[in-house]
């Protein structure tokens, strides 16, 4: 299983929000550069960095340090935050990104997830951010009606290549993944699954790992600022 550390930006610099409360977040004063180059120095293969900020308006707000760490860090990047339109995702390919993630936009308009899966192909991801199994979008601060599963399986038909679920509530708090979802999703589809939210520890990471089918891979983040375990312990637990 992969562990791909995140990094969330805010005015350029590293934050980790809890529960996706904008109002809640821990600023760690970091340089994102330096940071990316820190986890990739351990091992890391992917990291996953959210732009907070493209997130809430639309579209992406860091790209110039996102080009910095894509063109610096040997490690691959996947983008996630205001991907909305397939111009935007090429724009983010073009700065170095491997891959995007699409979120919001999942919600809203099938017709362009449909035109940016065609196009981009395993270079972009549909990432499902679920509260109480309900998709949220606009960075989280907005709930829909719609089932997470129902559209993970409607996307799947239209082409989706990769998810990454998020479950809101264990998001930022330390307290640790939400298995049934897990298990409910990997179950049900028939692509490849990355796990994101509430990963405290190295037994957490463990448990993730021997889910059937099993888990392509588990976003880590506050885990990792708070000095609970590194990225390379945490890959040796997972090999």
């Amino acid at each position: 299983m992969l562990i791909l550390p995140a990094i969330d930006l805010v005015d350029g610099t590293c934050v980790r929000l809890h529960q996706g409360n904008f109002d809640e977040a821990t600023s760690y004063a970091l340089d994102p550069l330096e940071v990316a180059k820190s986890f990739a120095d351990d091992g890391a293969e992917w990291i996953h960095i959210v732009d907070l900020d493209g997130a809430k308006s639309g579209s992406p707000r860091n790209l110039r340090a996102i080009a910095e760490i894509c063109l610096h860090c040997p490690a691959k990047i996947e983008l996630g935050g205001g991907i909305r339109s397939l111009e935007i995702a090429q724009n983010a390919l073009d700065q170095g990104v491997s891959r995007v993630i699409l979120g919001s936009r999942l919600a809203g308009n099938l017709d362009v997830c449909h035109e940016i899966f065609a196009a981009l192909g395993e270079r972009v991801v549909a990432g499902l951010d679920m509260r109480n199994g309900k998709v949220a979008v606009s960075g989280w601060t907005e709930a829909t009606t719609i089932d997470g599963l129902e559209l993970a399986l409607k996307l799947q038909d239209m082409g989706a290549r990769r998810f990454i679920l998020t479950d809101i509530a264990t998001d930022g708090t330390l307290a640790g993944p939400n298995l049934d979802m897990l298990n409910k999703f990997v179950r049900e589809l028939d692509r490849p699954v990355i796990a994101s939210g509430g990963i405290s520890s190295l037994e957490d990471l463990m448990t993730v790992s021997k889910i059937q089918p099993p888990i392509e891979g588990t976003i880590v983040g506050k885990a990792l600022y708070e000095r609970r375990f590194t990225v390379a312990q945490a890959i040796s637990s997972v090999r």
